[in-house]
């Protein structure tokens, strides 16, 4: 996966925001401050501003709500937030990603959030060999690069793909789709499997410019109602799919627009109008955020003076994560990624074990539909066959 805030001066510029001082005080454990446990960092990596910005907020504010309440147990700011602002660019992110190597005190990387700057930045990471956990890159061939710091919280596409195919025809029973992507690694990748999966059924495909690149899908709009299409399947963020959404409306298409997590935020709504959205379909490879165990959605919302949403929750596991293997002493990243490859940590969203790869167990998996509702917000449908 990658709106609303302005992008960062100069177009490299990295937010350090800095949510803590570097180590225990004398409140805190004295074996925690004799081991050297404190005075670490655990970064953020992603989109903070750009065109896809929200998806990058949710993710950050779960990441740092953590951290915040793994503080306040300890008495003191023991270890720091540190945010870099990747503005979800493939183009950007090598640069951020370099700033963010030469602070030793780095340990781990909740991010990259999506599949493109993922493919910019992981390299950089993976040479630094500082361990990240993506809680929401999906691109299939990211865990196929051999990185040894490379973890995903949620499935990839090869599952979500499936999902969605699944969806189109067993619960719209679709016999006509039409299936357009905006050429990311994201956008392409999800699509090309829903296509695969879908096989004959698929009678026409199409392409777009970027996200926030293009307004006008007059073109693909015309080429959708010319097909006798009654799903289309976009892959995409939600700025995009939003206004073809709204501009399928304005020219009397009747069929239901699809797509994955990337078009799983109200942005989508507030692009189309929510008379237009209502209907849309997202999958996802997380569980609804209100389903969240223990005390997070609460937490969350009184944080934040907002409700959790699309990847909120696998961030907040994901940093804890990170946070109980620096209890355990690996206080380097080296150490946390050994830790890594063999933790079983049960978290709020889910349960965390991964594989030579990087990738999620896969007795962990799970896609869901989620519907836009007259509000503009994704209410959970059901979860879906990933097979």
């Amino acid at each position: 996966m990658r709106q609303v805030l302005a992008r960062a001066i100069g177009g490299l510029a990295v937010i350090g925001l800095v949510a803590g001082a570097a180590a225990c005080n004398s409140s805190s454990s004295s074996d925690d401050s004799a081991s050297g446990n404190c005075g670490y960092k655990i970064a953020f990596f992603g989109a903070l501003t750009g065109s896809a910005a929200n998806l990058g907020v949710n993710i950050e504010q779960g990441f740092e709500l953590a951290i915040n309440q793994y503080n306040t147990k300890k008495g003191s700011k023991c270890i720091e937030v540190t945010k870099f602002d990747s503005q979800g660019e493939p183009a950007v992110a090598p640069g951020v990603a370099r700033n963010l190597v030469a602070d030793k005190k780095i340990l781990g990387i909740v991010g990259p959030p999506f599949s493109g700057e993922s493919e910019a930045a992981d390299p950089i990471f993976e040479e630094a060999g500082i361990p990240t956990i993506t809680p929401s890159a999906t691109r299939v061939s990211l865990s196929a690069n051999g990185w040894k710091t490379f973890h995903r919280a949620v499935a990839n596409d090869d599952s979500q793909g499936p999902a969605a195919a699944n969806y189109i025809k067993d619960v719209l029973k679709a016999q006509k789709v039409f299936v357009a992507d905006d050429q990311s690694a994201y956008g392409a990748g999800l699509a090309d499997v829903v296509k695969k999966t879908l096989g004959s059924a698929v009678v026409k495909t199409d392409k777009t410019e970027a996200d926030g690149k293009q307004t006008d899908f007059s073109a693909v709009v015309q080429r959708v109602v010319s097909s006798g299409a009654t799903a289309m399947f976009y892959g995409g963020y939600y700025q995009n799919a939003g206004l073809i959404r709204k501009q399928l409306t304005a020219a009397g298409w009747k069929g239901v627009l699809l797509g994955g997590d990337g078009m799983k935020d109200p942005g989508l709504a507030k692009a189309a109008g929510n008379a237009a959205a209502v209907g849309t379909i997202v999958t996802c490879p997380c569980s609804p955020p209100e389903k969240a165990g223990g005390t997070f959605v609460a937490d969350y919302k009184k944080q934040w003076n907002v409700d959790a949403g699309t990847y909120s929750d696998v961030a907040f596991d994901a940093a804890n994560v990170f946070l109980a293997g620096i209890d355990a002493g690996n206080t380097t990243p080296d150490k946390l990624n050994t830790y890594l490859s063999t933790a079983n940590y049960t978290g709020i969203a889910n349960t965390y074990k991964w594989t030579q790869t990087g990738e999620l167990d896969p007795a962990s998996i799970k896609v869901w539909a989620f519907k836009f509702d007259q509000a503009g917000n994704t209410i959970a449908d059901q979860e879906i066959k990933t097979s």
